[in-house]
This record gives C-alpha cells, structure tokens and sequence, in this order.
C-alpha cells in the first residue's frame, strides 16, 4: 500500500522533526498512547511542507528510508533532528497546527489573523518551544513576539513559538485578597507570584517583561485558559493560529472539547 510521506515537527513536550507516514490525527495517536515510548500528557505539532528543505535537516535520506513495514502498515515515525529543529524550519513551510489532549483527541488549527489585541494591559505568556518560561509581559502578542527574537534581547531565541493565557490579572487578585485560600488559575504558578510580580510591574512602568516560572509546563495549562490562540514569532515575521471558540469545538469536536 502507498502512503503519503509526511513531516512533523513536534513542538510539545519535545522539539522534532519527524518523518511518517501517518496521517495527523493517527500521528497525534500514536504519540500519545499508540507507542512503547509514549507520552503521558499534551502534545503540540506542526506538520511542515514535505518538499520543505535545509541543509541543517538530512530530510531526504530520512524519507528514502521511510517505508511500510512487511505486515503492510505504516511507518510511525522516522526521527530527523531533535536539536535546534524550529531555528532551522522557515515559517513559510509550516501548514497546520494540531494541539492534542492526553487522551489523544486532536484538533486542527489554521492560520489566521490575531484580530483586535486588546487595551494595553499586563498580560502572562507561556513560551512553549525552545525557550519555556511563563512571562508577565506590557507587550501585545505581537510585540512579545518581536521582543523575545530580538538578537538585542540577551533572553532571546531566533525563533519562539507561545501562547498567551486568559488571565485577568487584577480581577483575579481581587478575588486572591478577598480569599487567601483562592486557587491559582495555573497550578504550577502560585497565586502570591502573581501578585508580588504584576505588583513590581506597576511599580516600574520602563519594566517590560517579568519571568515567572522556569518552565510553562504546557500540562498544567488547560486549553480552555488560552486568549487567543498560538504565535510562531521571528525577527521580522510571526504566524498566528486563532483557537476557536469553545462552543464552535464543542460543536465540530466534542472529543476534543471534552477533554481540553
């Protein structure tokens, strides 16, 4: 049987490239449950143009020996590259996003346009792949994203894919000081960092950015809490992938939306 050669690049929990022959929601299957060496949690991936090329990628070799095994099914996975992989993948070969829960029902995203950003406000990000730091930013997403590619920013990456969480920061520590014993929105992000780091963001309006937490842990983060979608930011040029609304998932992926 022919089988379509395909590429994805895995962004969460890991970063790489990957040759198979299966098709998305198959691929988002097998890494979450369908393998000896799977992985109990999200999983985040792109699949990337298979006539796509960079010589810092052995990628035709890799699909030379991607072929069905004897019993006639599938090649899984074929491992191009699991180093400094999105540096080396140009924006323009990436197609569709899929964001997958554990349970392994996986949902589409396209392109799209980040629409309105809202007032200026004191937003939290979650950087995913390569650097993965929960931030306390004054930028809009779009000029997070040119903030942390900035070859100036010594806390920068060439490339950084992220997200930002559906946070009212002040709403949120009203309610914190009217009960101390108030549940973070995020469980690995204390409710009294929260405070005490928008607190010094207020006191020094030329403070920017604040980090958070060393590692966004994309599994302690329900979909639910996403503002807007997902943003692929280098120097000079970002893509976005608009989340839909919770009702539209609800309507077109149930599987999905009942475990997001």
């Amino acid at each position: 049987m022919n089988y379509e050669n395909r590429i994805y690049m895995v962004l969460y929990p890991n970063a790489t490239l990957i040759a198979s022959q299966l098709e998305p929601e198959m691929f988002a299957r097998h890494y979450t449950s369908g393998s000896s060496r799977h992985y109990s949690g999200k999983v985040v991936f792109a699949e990337v143009d298979a006539a796509y090329r960079n010589d810092f990628f052995d990628i035709e070799n890799i699909l030379k020996e991607l072929k069905p095994h004897e019993d006639g099914r599938p090649k899984a996975t074929k491992f191009i590259a699991s180093y400094r992989v999105l540096e080396h993948v140009d924006l323009s070969a990436i197609g569709k996003l899929y964001i997958t829960t554990q349970e392994g029902h996986c949902l589409g995203l396209e392109r799209g346009e980040h629409g309105s950003l809202g007032e200026d406000a004191i937003r939290i990000y979650a950087e995913i792949e390569p650097m993965h730091m929960l931030v306390m930013s004054r930028f809009n997403p779009s000029d997070f994203g040119a903030y942390i590619t900035d070859p100036a920013n010594h806390k920068s990456a060439p490339k950084q894919f992220y997200t930002q969480l559906n946070i009212d920061i002040p709403e949120f520590l009203k309610e914190f000081e009217q009960n101390p014993f108030q549940p973070s929105p995020v469980a690995s992000l204390h409710p009294s960092t929260i405070r005490d780091g928008y607190l010094e963001m207020l006191s020094n309006p030329d403070k920017k950015s604040k980090g958070m937490t060393l590692d966004s842990n994309l599994d302690s983060i329900s979909y639910r809490l996403l503002k807007h979608g997902f943003t692929f930011a280098t120097k000079g040029e970002s893509i976005f992938y608009p989340l839909p609304s919770q009702r539209e998932i609800e309507a077109k992926n149930l599987k999905f939306w009942r475990t997001m």
